[in-house]
């Protein structure tokens, strides 16, 4: 089974997965930053891949991506590091990155190459659904690879079932119509959105991300999804702590905490 799919069937709820940039802070990071995240106990991480217009991500993120360009992260780069992952991490590990730099690198090879690497999922946020459906769904399911779609608050009941019924893995909530970045609280439109996705009853699990950095909106989105997807605020935390994994893990928690 995909670890994906195993972590939603064996934990339901408080599911916390992280986001980072790949080659960033140094460029040779990633893969220690992947060890120390499940020693410190995170369920799910989503690595990025550095692109030069991340059009979907506030300041923070595109700052780790840009810093990773310059430290010379690329594809080729970020397969090599993480070739061996697998023998220390067992918690899915997920892709998250812009069509452009997957469609020169090669979709295929993309997914033969996330595939030899233990990869279970990949995000592109600006892949469109109809694209995904005939001809990317059928390429990344032959290497076992989940294709994880986004909804955000302007999303139709109509896509959104559609969206349920054609994926696989969960779906990415959107906290809001807006870039990435840490908020200090959700608002009542934004908690009615969380109510009413919800209230579909939709076949695959979700995680809320986009905004969360605190106690309040950690609680917020926790308490009408699987779990939260944390990114701007843990990125934060990573580059105040030197780079140092384990001490940012350890002070987000304690912010999610109080």
């Amino acid at each position: 089974m995909n670890r994906i799919n195993e972590l939603f069937n064996r934990k339901q709820h408080d599911i916390l997965s992280l986001y980072f940039c790949a080659g960033s802070p140094t460029l040779e990071s990633t893969a220690s930053i992947v060890k120390t995240l499940e020693l410190k106990g995170i369920d799910m991480i989503e690595i990025g891949i550095p692109f030069s217009d991340p059009m979907a991500d506030g300041v923070v993120i595109q700052e780790a991506a840009t810093q990773a360009l310059r430290n010379g992260m690329t594809l080729r780069k970020l397969f090599e590091q993480l070739k061996d992952i697998r023998r220390e991490v067992n918690m899915p590990l997920i892709l998250m990155g812009y069509l452009n730099p997957i469609m020169q690198y090669g979709f295929e090879h993309f997914c033969q190459s996330c595939q030899a690497c233990g990869i279970d999922g990949i995000i592109i946020p600006d892949l469109p659904f109809k694209d995904y459906q005939e001809e990317y769904r059928p390429i990344a399911e032959r290497y076992d690879l989940r294709i994880i779609m986004l909804i955000t608050p302007e999303t139709s009941e109509e896509r959104i079932r559609e969206i349920d019924q054609h994926t696989d893995g969960f779906i990415y909530m959107v906290s809001s119509a807006a870039t990435t970045g840490a908020q200090k609280n959700f608002d009542e439109q934004k908690q009615a959105y969380f109510k009413r996705i919800e209230n579909m009853k939709l076949h695959n699990p979700r995680m809320i991300g986009f905004g969360i950095s605190n106690k309040q909106t950690y609680e917020a989105a926790a308490s009408h999804a699987s779990g939260c997807i944390i990114g701007s605020k843990f990125i934060t935390l990573l580059n105040e702590e030197q780079g140092d994994a384990a001490k940012a893990a350890d002070r987000l928690k304690s912010l999610l905490e109080q």
